[in-house]
Parts: C-alpha cells; sequence; structure tokens
C-alpha cells in the first residue's frame, strides 16, 4: 500500500510515500521532502505563525510534487492521502488539510486525518528491524508537547502523563533566550553542554528537577524560574554559559528519563520508544539508553532515525496507514483541522 503522507502543523512544510508490507507490516519510506522555515524565523526568536503559513501557502504544491517525483509515481498508485489535523498553529494546518482535501477530491482518494503527536509516535516504527512488542511506553518530546503515552496496540494511546506548563523543547528554547543563545535552543545549548563535558571541568551549579517524585505528569516552569534566578545572582554568568548549559540540559535529560523508566516498571511495558523532535539530542539519547539498560535490561529501547526526529510527513504516513487499516477514513468533505492534544 502506498499513502502519500503531508504535514504543516508549525514551520516546516512535508510530503512523503511510504510503502507498507500489509502482510508484514514493513515501511518503505520512498521519499520524504522537507521544506523547513527555521532560517526565516531564527531572526524573531521564535515562529511567527502568519509568517510560517504564508511560508506553506508557497512550499505545499512543489513539496508534494518533489515527493511523487522523488518516489517514482505518479498520484494514480496512490492508495491514501494522509495529513496532519492537529494539534499545531490553526493557520499553518489549515494550510495541508485543504491541499489534502483537494487532492483527495480530484485524485478520488481515501482520506485520512492524523493526530500530530501520533505521527511522531509512529516514526519509531518507520523502517525499524528491531522487534517492537505491546504493551510500550511512549515519551515524546518536542517544542509543543511532552507526553508518556501508553499503546496496547496499534492506533490505541492513552496519555499517562504530560507536561503542565512549557514542553521540554519550550523550557530549552526560553533557556537559551534567557543565555542569550538564540534560536532554536535545543542544538544551541546541546552543543554548549558538549563543549563543557568534554573540557573536563567540574559542574557547580546545581538546578532542580520538579515533579521528579509526583506523578508522571512533567513541569519545566520551575526549572526555566530556577535558571534565571541562579543568573540574575551569578555577575560571572556571562563567562559560564557552557556550565549553565550543561546544568540545564542534565536536569531536562534526568527528568524525561526518569519519568519514562517509572511509567515503564508501573504499566509493565516490554517496549520503550522514544520520539519527537527533542528525540535528536544524543545526550537525551545516551542518558536514556543507559538507564533503561542499567534498570530494564530486558526492556528494548526504540529510537527513530534522525531524519524522523523533526516534523516530517513520513511518520504522518505511517500513523495514516495503521488508522486507516483500522476503519479511519473521512470525507473530504468532513475533515476539520482539530488542535486538542487528546490523541
Amino acid at each position: 500500500m502506498l499513502i502519500l503522507g503531508i504535514e504543516s502543523s508549525c514551520d516546516e512544510t512535508a510530503a512523503s510515500v511510504v510503502e507498507i508490507n500489509e502482510k508484514t507490516g514493513k515501511s518503505k519510506t520512498l521519499s520524504n521532502i522537507i521544506s523547513s522555515q527555521i532560517a526565516i524565523h531564527q531572526k524573531y526568536g521564535g515562529v511567527i505563525p502568519e509568517v510560517a503559513a504564508r511560508e506553506h501557502v508557497f512550499n505545499v504544491l512543489p513539496v508534494v510534487h518533489e515527493a511523487l517525483s522523488s518516489a517514482g509515481i505518479n498520484y494514480k498508485k496512490i492508495n491514501a492521502i494522509a495529513v496532519t489535523k492537529g494539534p499545531g498553529l490553526v493557520t499553518s494546518l489549515i494550510t495541508g488539510m485543504e491541499t489534502a482535501r483537494t487532492l483527495a477530491y480530484v485524485w478520488d482518494k481515501p482520506l485520512i486525518g492524523v493526530n500530530h503527536i501520533a505521527g511522531h509516535i509512529y516514526s519509531d516504527f518507520l523502517e525499524t528491524d528491531q522487534k517492537i512488542v505491546f504493551p510500550l511506553i511512549v515519551l515524546t518530546v518536542s517544542g509543543g508537547h511532552t507526553n508518556l503515552v501508553l499503546m496496547k496496540s496499534h492506533n490505541h494511546f492513552k496519555i499517562i502523563g504530560e507536561t503542565r506548563d512549557d514542553a521540554a523543547g519550550e523550557a530549552y528554547d526560553k533557556g537559551a533566550k534567557m543565555l542569550d543563545l538564540g534560536y532554536p535552543g535545543g542544538p544551541i545549548v546541546s552543543k554548549y553542554a558538549k563543549e563543557f563535558a568534554e573540557s573536563g571541568q567540574k559542574n557547580n551549579i546545581t538546578l532542580p528537577r520538579p515533579m521528579i517524585g509526583n506523578g508522571l505528569d512533567f513541569s519545566f516552569s520551575g526549572l526555566k524560574t530556577a535558571l534565571l534566578y541562579q543568573i540574575q545572582k551569578d555577575k560571572d554568568w556571562k563567562n559560564r554559559v557552557a556550565e549553565y548549559c550543561f546544568a540545564y540540559q542534565e536536569a531536562i535529560i534526568d527528568i524525561l528519563s526518569r519519568k519514562a523508566i517509572i511509567a515503564a516498571k508501573k504499566y509493565q511495558a516490554k517496549t520503550i520508544m522514544l520520539s519527537g523532535g527533542v528525540s535528536a539530542n544524543a545526550e537525551l539519547r545516551t542518558y536514556l539508553a543507559k538507564k533503561v539498560s542499567k534498570e530494564l535490561p530486558n526492556t528494548p529501547l526504540i529510537i527513530p532515525k534522525l531524519s524522523y526526529t523533526t516534523d516530517n510527513a513520513a511518520m504522518i504516513a505511517l500513523a495514516g496507514y495503521y488508522a486507516f487499516r483500522d476503519g479511519a477514513k473521512t470525507s473530504w468533505q468532513k475533515l476539520k483541522v482539530n488542535v486538542n492534544f487528546g490523541l
């Protein structure tokens, strides 16, 4: 089966063609085209919704055309179209949604609306040779969401933990802004943290782990405030930026990893997964792998390929396939944007 995926929830315009073997469930990404707007939004220190929406209008049809061309197929071979319906920026979502609705009508193809977070979860299923056994726990982390999700089978999700304020990626961005490092914060903070770790210096900065012993929900607001207070009291903080980045990132990663382990133990998970934009962070990947190996040595950890960590359409296509397999499809007239975070 061939699924065309379209993703436009924030500032990436993406289209992908994914082939799924319906007997084995194995997937093959035939194309994965992404047009990023990072360079446009950097000067603003964050994504400007109106600007993002305008760029999607310019990019979406060329990106879809390139996805089909790179896959070496024409639209007639497509079996269904999957599109992100939310959550995300409403004006960005509308562009992808209206494009998918129009193509579904003109091409006479089934249409599937996909939850963006479900898409990130299915990035772990893309082109993996690792055995995935249910039930599983997914730690999905990005700039817009931080969730722990329980999956007992395909296309069945239960959010068992979520952030009560900032998402982890948002905490990275705000921390970077406090330290005058620019946008996006994740890669910049990670870069400085790595430099400090490799310097061999001792870290003398202590930051809290909010809500670490209080259920499966997350809170990064207190950590962000603690960083602010520390640098306000430290007249020399500009000469210790790398150390602050190290301590800040260490706190975020520790919170994420420990909560994931707690959830896996509580629900007796057979598999643990990591997904979302922040899953590209090398230190998070390494730290979580060590924690899982030590505390749950018989539980495999699935981490997506780097190309599937950012917002992309291959993950939307695969999530759309499993939804379509279970009977989920919507007429082009009725499919609507849904910004709710619920899966």
